[in-house]
């Protein structure tokens, strides 16, 4: 669909790709991966065609549409949320017009053997698919389910979009592209502004109704939940592999070794052949076998190895003193601004050693209790903080905190203390200030690295109870790991602000939901919450749709008794209510045959002998699929012949 031909990109005359070239099909989930600056966003707006390359070139066809969300957006609209969304149809009345005039093309046409002829049916059937997808009687439809998919309510839907922050409108911008439903969506860090729940919602939409998509993210469970090929960019090249993220680091890991052990060859071939040199340059009788070992030396290609992992660097906390039993105590706490409620009577206590995450919506009060306990903001009810409590405070903010006027190893110097200080250069390598970095001033740093700088200051401050705003929003996925292994063996209290789940996972035994103006605390891990959210959640969308359909159809048979004979407008409504339950029918009828299918061929090769790891995995996930596909079958059969009843078939 899209392909890359020995791509190359030059800035500064420093080579950033090499003779690039792969290929984009219908239908790919791709992930594009790599460290920080190798060249991910770049390639995304050579893809858009925002950029140009140095060399090479991007084939693709005409009539294939492409949708861009980067990380950055310069938005300035003065339109309701809802209107800014209709934006995405723009382009429908062009191709209902395309339409009308192929159409009459094709009643005049007389050579129906003809290329011509097989060319303008394709063109009529593509255009009448995407008049199709965005069915007009559909369009509100769609445009409130994204919109609530991606963390709006109703009552958003008319405010202006002015009122809302940046990573709001990113969402509203996200919501056009994702309803314009374009051949290649190209997503630069799309979960940046969004929450757990708003993430899921994606994945599905993602997996579900997406064509090909390319993914830039630091979200891993996100990137395995979408992608099933990952495509790295490393020290100029690009390897491409046919598998999920999880999959392709341990493929990686393969990867490099080789390069090390075929690095490791060359360089002592080279030393061989320069002792050699060294040895015999002035002896007359060896002059012929030198120049030969000169030339060798000069055709050798350097093997580089791509940049070296150090995310099994581990940080380590500095000794704390020892806090109360109790470092937090809520009661009856709450938070309102003028007349709206953030949170009320929140009540809760966190012991010594507990790790717990806030998780929720945004602008449902995590941030807003966290600058309670902090002392930032009033509040009403009690907060008591335990004896001897010396919190570390990491806020989303951190960064500005910084002394700009020094460079970054002396930002880290000057509070580094013991056995630490040998390791500092290690420790700014990690976080991706090796080398000449190290030197610059904190003035000249983006905000991404003023607040990776900010996390490893806070990282060798002796505290005993740590509270962590969006620690992750931007780190790579090696440096969160280093992270999350230093908070694991932080043997003081945790609270951690996230909708990164792969950093909550092992990391949290409880979770704080803050919702509708409460906090709820739920024990276990975070996918232990997830899965009883998800299971309220479609129970309350099945009470939802079936009440929403009967109280469509008793409007009609209310409008019965008073008119003994139906409208045709009130007829074609009924049928469609029905025609759209039966269709659901169908659907999930339709999935439970594939996962039998899958399920009978995955018992072949077990019942065959085979049984490595990756086929049990497949196995037992496809009878996890199954048993909620046979549910979401019979709750579909059960709401269609309720509301068949009701219509009086």
């Amino acid at each position: 669909m899209i392909s890359i031909n020995n791509l190359n990109v030059e800035f500064s005359a420093k080579p950033l790709f090499s003779d690039v070239s792969f290929v984009i099909n219908p239908c790919d989930k791709i992930a594009l991966v790599g460290k920080n600056g190798a060249g991910k966003s770049t390639m995304l707006k050579i893809l858009y065609g925002l950029q140009s390359p140095t060399s090479g070139s991007i084939s693709k066809p005409n009539d294939v549409t492409v949708g861009y969300l980067p990380q950055q957006m310069k938005l300035s609209d003065d339109t309701s949320i809802i209107e800014e969304t209709r934006k995405a149809f723009k382009g429908r009345s062009d191709m209902e017009d395309e339409l009308k005039v192929l159409n009459q093309r094709l009643l005049e046409f007389a050579d129906f053997e003809s290329d011509e002829y097989y060319k303008l049916l394709d063109r009529i059937q593509t255009v009448s698919d995407r008049l199709n997808v965005d069915d007009i009687n559909n369009v509100d439809a769609e445009i409130e389910k994204t919109l609530i998919g991606l963390g709006f309510v109703r009552s958003d839907f008319n405010r202006p979009t002015s009122e809302f922050s940046g990573g709001w409108r990113m969402r509203v911008e996200l919501a056009k592209i994702l309803l314009q439903r374009p051949d290649v969506l190209l997503l630069d860090e799309p979960t940046n502004h969004l929450d757990i729940e708003s993430i899921q919602w994606l994945e599905q939409f993602l997996q579900t109704k997406a064509k090909a998509v390319v993914l830039v993210s630091h979200d891993r469970a996100f990137l395995d939940n979408v992608t099933k090929r990952t495509i790295e960019i490393s020290c100029g090249k690009i390897y491409d592999y046919k598998v999920s993220y999880s999959m392709f680091v341990k493929m990686r890991q393969e990867r490099i070794a080789q390069q090390l052990r075929a690095y490791e060859n060359q360089q002592k071939q080279i030393a061989d052949i320069t002792a050699f040199i060294e040895r015999f340059r002035y002896q007359a009788t060896k002059a012929i076998q030198v120049q030969s070992r000169i030339k060798q030396l000069e055709k050798i290609v350097p093997i580089e190895v791509d940049e070296v992992d150090n995310s099994r660097l581990r940080l380590k906390f500095p000794p704390a003193a020892r806090s109360g039993d109790f470092p937090l105590i809520v009661e009856n706490l709450g938070k309102m601004y003028g007349n709206h409620v953030v949170f009320q009577n929140a009540e809760f206590t966190i012991k010594r050693g507990e790790k717990v995450a806030f998780v929720g919506k945004n602008g449902e009060g995590k941030s807003t209790l966290v600058k309670c306990i902090m002392g930032e903001i009033p509040f009403s009810g009690h907060l008591k903080l335990g004896h001897n409590v010396k919190i570390g405070y990491f806020a989303q903010n951190q960064a500005q905190m910084l002394d700009e006027s020094i460079s970054v190893f002396d930002t880290i110097d000057n509070v580094a203390t013991g056995d630490i200080r040998t390791k500092i250069r290690d420790i700014l390598g990690a976080f991706m200030f090796g080398g000449e970095n190290s030197e610059k001033k904190v003035k000249v740093l983006s905000g991404g690295e003023k607040t990776r700088l900010a996390m490893i200051k806070l990282l060798l401050e002796p505290v005993n109870f740590l509270i962590l705003d969006e620690p992750t929003n931007h780190l790579d996925m090696r440096t969160k790991d280093i992270l999350k292994d230093a908070i694991k063996d932080f043997d003081g209290t945790v609270i951690v602000v996230s909708h990164d789940r792969e950093f909550l996972d092992g990391l949290v035994d409880k979770v704080y939901e803050f919702g509708g103006g409460k906090v709820k605390e739920n024990i276990g891990g975070i996918y232990d919450f997830l899965k009883r959210k998800n299971l309220s959640s479609l129970n309350e969308l099945e009470k939802s749709v079936k009440t929403q359909n009967n109280d469509e159809l008793r409007k009609i048979d209310s409008s019965e008794s008073t008119s003994k004979n139906l409208s045709y407008t009130e007829q074609k409504e009924r049928e469609k209510i029905l025609k759209r339950a039966e269709k659901s029918v169908k659907l999930a009828e339709d999935n439970v045959c594939r996962l039998e299918e899958e399920q009978a061929k995955l018992e072949s090769k077990l019942s065959s002998g085979q049984s490595d790891s990756e086929l049990l995995k497949a196995y037992s996930e496809i009878i996890k699929k199954l048993e909620e596909a046979m549910s979401e079958w019979e709750n579909a059969q059960e709401n269609f012949e309720s509301l068949s009843k009701n219509a009086g078939k």
